[in-house]
């Protein structure tokens, strides 16, 4: 019997099907090891010696690591097949530390598909581990132990602060700053003049751009006025027609980034949800009575293609759209793109496998997310669209209009998979205009607006800038927007990320006394270091050193001067037992408390917030009004919700302000929630239905 360990246990299940009885196909369930929690500062690690580090098995992985020791001592040959990454690697390791067999014994394989073909031939070309990159992420492991044991204790005793990293803290900082930047923008007031005109039946609104060949800008409405005067008996009529053709070139296939840039555009999607259902297509989905993954493996940042899909994709667009519709692939990878180009970018296994073929095997996001990697991978390879770019300029009184169309000469890539960009506007192509024609316009007008303040940051947004700036990589992207929500710096408000009054401390704070660490340029750093030492090109223990020498001296100076905000005394008295009583900070922010804790629990009620007023009549009694409320109790403790001024004469409560619509099933108000419009009666069919859905794709997805 051999014996091959993965990490998942559905990973598991598929691979079994390709290697028949000869094989035993089991999985570890992740990491097996980790650091102990000894020695100096308690990092499991021997500062004195190296760094060497000290691991012991986890508890929860104890039964599992016996079941693998059990079968490896039974086992003629034991393939390591962990995740094609630094963490997959490093497992690898643990496992063959761990299992403690002759090394001729043990073999490490590599795919970034699960596949049969992908899975025989990476079986035929068997390796050792490769210590440079488990040396590479024991670094990022160690570092990221000493940040949370030392750093993340601080500010716990100093800000009430539950955590701080690496990565985690510069991408918040990066959130404070530009809700900084928000708050110090001072607005500008400018008009823009525009002449509605009618062509063919249809109307085209100009916008006024030059006056006298010279670019236009009007500050205040005074000004603006004088423009619309000296249009008004103005002829208006065409003076130039340029038209300009250019090629629209394909993206590259999908990386981690911006696939979940992409989803998060489209399908409203967060990098987290995004990567679950990504993960179920790589580990396998049953087609028919086969399973097989659909795609390859989604934690990469290679736009790279192996030359075996490349030469199907050649096929297949030759097969289905004709020979023009061929160009080929070549990228150029960006300098950043070290050891993660040894995998390809996502695409989809077999280009046969089309979305249309797989949707009944799929559920509705299973199919979404297939659908764009398929998609985009498959118009990588093919032709530029070509387009011709139109631009009309109408004359009125020496003031100068223009109008901008642009019209498909030839779809291209695009006939496979159109582009999205946030906030994108699809520009039509013009009617034929003629040269000196004099145009019927229907009204001119002046629009009064003003400057805007940079954006807050979505996820895709954050993810981008991350990605720009070399902070952080494929597997940390999601688990970065998530700790930052469940550590409470932030909140969401409309899908954009606005840093809590903690979250603002605890940066303010770090840039005070961490900024030669906690800033853009020494994390970017560390990840191009973490990648010279999976290369071979750096000693790993000598980079963990420079990091423990800057990093020991900004703790200590903090330790000293640091200002403990936590507990803050008052000068109440504890009406039980007599002790002052001081405000501390718990998961729901500040609350005071008796300073005898334990020995004494009193906490000092808060005093009810007023009812905020909405001005939206109670849709059940049509007496009341709707005001804000925030719960007080149970698992939605302190989120908002909507109930009648008149409780408890009328229990009316909504978890989102009504519309104005009536839901078409029950009669009930529609109202928004989430950006979401649901029916407000909670026992409505069409809610049932819902969270019914949700819970059967909660289920696939920890399945």
């Amino acid at each position: 019997m051999k014996l091959l360990i993965v990490e998942s246990p559905s990973k598991s299940k598929t691979i079994e099907n390709y290697l028949g009885q000869d094989y035993k196909v089991v999985a570890s369930l992740g990491h097996i090891r980790d650091l102990r929690i000894k020695g100096k500062g308690g990092f499991g690690v021997d500062v004195e010696n190296n760094f060497q580090p000290e691991y012991s098995i986890l508890p929860e992985k104890k039964e599992v690591v016996d079941q693998l020791i059990e079968l490896a001592n039974e086992a003629e040959h034991i393939y390591l097949a962990t995740d094609p990454d630094r963490e997959g690697e490093a497992i690898s390791w643990h496992l063959q530390e761990v299992l403690e067999q002759e090394p001729e014994k043990v073999s490490r394989i590599v795919f970034n598909e699960i596949t049969k073909t992908a899975v025989t031939n990476a079986i035929k070309n068997d390796r050792q581990i490769d210590m440079g990159l488990v040396h590479s992420q024991e670094s990022r492991r160690i570092i990221d132990r000493i940040i949370g044991f030392r750093l993340s204790s601080l500010l716990q005793q100093k800000l009430g602060s539950k955590s701080a990293g690496r990565v985690q803290s510069v991408a918040l900082k990066l959130i404070v700053d530009r809700e900084k930047e928000i708050e110090a923008f001072d607005k500008e007031e400018y008009w823009d003049v525009f002449s509605i005109i009618n062509k063919e039946d249809q109307e085209y609104k100009l916008k006024l751009v030059r006056f006298n060949d010279e670019k236009i800008e009007l500050t205040n409405e005074e000004s603006a006025k004088k423009v619309l005067n000296d249009l008004h008996k103005a002829n208006f009529k065409v003076e130039s027609i340029e038209t300009k053709e250019r090629k629209r070139i394909a993206k590259a296939p999908f990386i981690t980034s911006t696939l979940q840039q992409d989803a998060g555009v489209r399908f409203k999607y967060n990098a987290k949800r995004t990567m679950l259902i990504a993960q179920k297509l790589y580990e396998g989905i049953d087609v028919g009575k086969e399973r097989v993954g659909l795609i390859t493996y989604m934690r990469t940042d290679s736009v790279r293609l192996s030359d075996d899909f490349i030469n199907e994709a050649k096929k297949y667009v030759k097969s289905n759209f004709g020979d023009k519709y061929y160009k080929g692939y070549k990228v150029k990878n960006k300098k950043n793109q070290k050891i993660q180009d040894a995998h390809e970018a996502i695409r989809p296994t077999s280009l046969e496998r089309t979305p249309e073929k797989m949707k009944k095997y799929l559920s509705s996001d299973e199919l979404k997310i297939y659908t764009i990697i398929y998609q985009r991978a498959l118009s990588s390879v093919m032709s530029d669209a070509l387009v011709e770019d139109t631009i009309v300029t109408v004359d009125a009184a020496n003031y100068k209009f223009e109008l901008s169309g642009e019209k498909t000469l030839f779809d291209g890539f695009q006939r496979v998979y159109k582009e999205m960009v946030e906030d994108e506007t699809e520009i039509s192509g013009l009617p034929d205009f003629l040269q000196d024609e004099k145009l019927n316009v229907i009204d001119v007008k002046s629009e009064q607006k003003y400057t805007n303040p940079p954006y807050r940051y979505t996820e895709v947004r954050l993810i981008k800038k991350m990605e720009d700036l070399g902070i952080g990589r494929p597997s940390t992207y999601a688990l970065t927007m998530e700790t930052l929500r469940v550590r409470s710096y932030v909140t969401m408000d409309k899908r954009t990320f606005v840093p809590s009054e903690q979250g603002r401390l605890t940066s303010d704070q770090l840039d005070i006394y961490f900024k030669d660490i906690i800033n853009v340029k020494y994390t970017a750093e560390m990840e191009n270091t973490l990648d010279s030492i999976s290369e071979g090109h750096a000693v790993w223990y000598e980079e963990i050193r420079k990091f423990y020498d800057t990093f020991m001296p900004l703790i200590e100076n903090a330790r000293d001067n640091m200002i403990k905000i936590y507990p803050k005394p008052t000068d109440e008295f504890c009406p039980e037992c007599g002790l002052p009583l001081f405000i501390r900070r718990g998961p729901f922010g500040e609350f005071t408390a008796c300073s005898g804790y334990p020995h004494c629990k009193y906490i000092k009620k808060k005093p009810k917030p007023e009812p905020v007023h909405t001005g939206i009549s109670c849709p059940l009694c049509k007496e009341g009004e709707l005001v804000e409320r925030i719960n007080v109790r149970g698992r939605t403790k302190g989120s908002l919700f909507y109930a009648c001024s008149r409780f408890p004469d009328c229990r009316a409560t909504y978890s989102g302000l009504p519309n104005g619509e009536i839901c078409a099933v029950c009669g009930g108000p529609m109202i928004t929630v989430n950006d979401e419009i649901v029916c407000g009666n909670e026992k409505c069919k069409t809610n049932k239905e819902r969270r019914a859905k949700e819970r059967e794709l909660q289920k696939k997805v920890i399945s």
